[in-house]
């Protein structure tokens, strides 16, 4: 096929290996405008052969704008790596075409034009260093064609009569993923069709925590046991299998999604630096939903900066602890009953070296009397969105800690086995991004079909139509950077860095598909009794927690440079 900018859509009868090499011709040039701009962030920010913190934060929209050309550069990576090995399983159809072209064109487009790292900061090659000559080498005849034909109109018209046409289909697009995810996929999608969707939107307008037999359910499918080993009591599936049950409730609603995340940080804390009684104690608990975890780290003054924690603990006579200081932004703090709490236990320190990590436990609360423990007390955050399991304040006065509740018996290590834990929580927040844009595609999808303006449906219109598609084309796009950086943690290699590539371009979709399924609602999004509203709220926290979107691109770009 010459490249020559024609529409390259499959409805119009475009060879698939004409696709595929365009696509894969296009990675090249990508990577190497990539590792351009690499080039000329290292000259502003590499001190004496080290990554100046300082010169990072001096150039920090560029640092920041690397780390987002980088993610979409390992996108597109990922996309290719999708289309070929679906390819090969002969599952590579017209959706799955349509999705990646479109995918393909949208992102060398806004890599040449300049990226969205929010709806109000754009990034552009020359904000990089890159000069007009270093730009042009991204202009290659294949990339080019790419971006002038590959999201045209009649391709995004064409993916979403097909999307309607497929209705019934769990996703739109195959995931690439085996059989044995997929039927793991579909078990939670019926749950969360049965037992989430038609309550979810109640439970958000009331303020509602989840019901416990809902968290009873899903300690019977295993949820909170998920990525457990067995000889602890889990399952020890993959952190993919994680990944589509996170995505699948989440698509329910983010409070159920997020159920299993405190039990998955829990986990995590205690296989990597637990002891063997600590392990013995606590996994099976976790695993069995007998005991529910919450996470007790972030502090009124602190935010991200995690090193600076203030809340001290001091130990008494007997090798137990006292634990006296402030808390915030605790999910599902009154009704769980351990504390996965990190404190200051050096107090000649005043960074992340003197923070210990402790295993606090506590009497569950009731709706009257929240925290009935000694020595601790809290009030309710009101929040917008993600209200299932509710935000709390907690304040420690002496708070009582058991001696052997030192997470692995040693102090000061608490910053180091909570950094351990980010990899696992940053591929679930991403997976659960993409279970919310999906939750936003559905509802879009479904009022653009039932309602009729001008005598026809919605879904007619070309920009409800190209709303629609760019949804479900980034989905597949953060998904599937979300499912490689789960297969790089269960192949054992280290991963921060994908992790937060998938968070990142995640939470932006989630709230990109979010913003656009109110709009297609037009004057009834803003209403409280539609869907909507609530996915909207819910998508917007997913930029901040687990690492706000800016702190993500920092580590990122702090990677990527050292």
């Amino acid at each position: 096929m010459a490249h020559d900018g024609q529409d390259i859509a499959m409805a119009n009868a475009v060879v698939l290996e004409d696709l595929l090499a365009l696509t894969d011709a296009a990675v090249a040039p990508a990577q190497g405008v990539l590792d351009t701009a690499l080039a000329h962030m290292r000259q502003k920010v590499v001190v004496d052969g080290r990554v100046s913190g300082a010169a990072v934060e001096a150039n920090q929209d560029a640092a920041h704008g690397v780390a987002w050309l980088a993610t979409y550069v390992e996108a597109l990576r990922q996309m290719q790596n999708w289309a070929k090995g679906l390819t090969e399983s002969g599952k590579f159809g017209e959706v799955e075409q349509l999705i990646h072209q479109i995918a393909f064109g949208e992102y060398l487009n806004q890599m040449r034009g300049g990226i969205q790292m929010n709806q109000g900061e754009m990034i552009r090659l020359p904000d990089l260093g890159l000069t007009a000559t270093e730009v042009a080498t991204l202009d290659t005849p294949q990339v080019m064609t790419l971006v002038q034909s590959g999201n045209s109109q009649a391709a995004r018209t064409r993916l979403v009569e097909l999307m309607q046409e497929r209705s019934a289909e769990i996703t739109v697009g195959h995931s690439g993923l085996d059989d044995e995810l997929e039927m793991i996929r579909e078990q939670f999608r019926r749950f969360s069709v049965d037992k989430v969707e038609p309550y979810a939107h109640e439970w958000h307008l009331k303020d509602e925590l989840i019901p416990m037999e809902i968290i009873q359910d899903l300690a019977e499918m295993g949820v909170f046991g998920l990525t457990i080993p067995e000889e602890y009591g889990g399952l020890g599936l993959s952190k993919a299998s994680m990944c589509v049950v996170s995505e699948e409730l989440s698509r329910g609603y983010i409070g159920v999604g997020s159920l299993g995340t405190r039990s998955e940080i829990a986990a995590e804390l205690i296989i990597a630096g637990g002891t063997e009684e600590q392990k013995q104690k606590w996994l099976p608990q976790l695993a069995s939903a007998e005991t529910l975890p919450t996470a007790v780290f972030t502090e009124p003054n602190t935010g991200s900066d995690l090193g600076s924690l203030r809340t001290r603990a001091v130990q008494d006579e007997n090798g137990d602890w006292k634990v006296t200081g402030n808390k915030t932004w605790i999910t599902h703090a009154s009704r769980t009953q351990v504390m996965t709490l990190l404190a200051r236990t050096k107090p000649d320190t005043t960074d992340h070296r003197g923070l210990s990590m402790f295993l606090a436990e506590k009497t569950p609360g009731t709706d009257e009397h929240p925290f009935p423990t000694d020595g601790m007390t809290g009030g309710e955050i009101e929040v917008l969105g993600y209200r299932g399991m509710k935000e709390y304040e907690l304040a420690f006065d002496n708070f009582h800690v058991k001696g052997e509740n030192l997470l692995g018996g040693e102090e000061g290590k608490g910053f180091k086995q909570l950094m351990e834990t980010f990899e696992s929580a940053r591929i679930q927040t991403a997976a659960r991004a993409v279970g919310v844009a999906q939750s936003a595609l559905d509802v879009g999808m479904k009022y653009a079909i039932d309602r009729k303006q001008f005598g026809k449906s919605l879904i007619q219109f070309p920009r409800v139509s190209s709303k629609l598609a760019m949804m479900a084309v980034e989905i597949m796009v953060a998904r599937q950077l979300t499912y490689f950086s789960a297969w790089e943690k269960d192949n054992g290699r280290r991963c921060d860095l994908e992790a937060g590539m998938a968070k990142l371009l995640g939470a932006r979709v989630a709230w990109s598909a979010a913003d656009n399924g109110l709009q297609i609602h037009g004057g009834n999004g803003f209403a409280l009794e539609y869907a909507i509203s609530r996915i909207l709220c819910d998508a917007r926290i997913l930029n901040i927690f687990e690492g706000a979107a800016e702190i993500q691109a920092q580590v990122i770009a702090r990677r990527l440079l050292g």
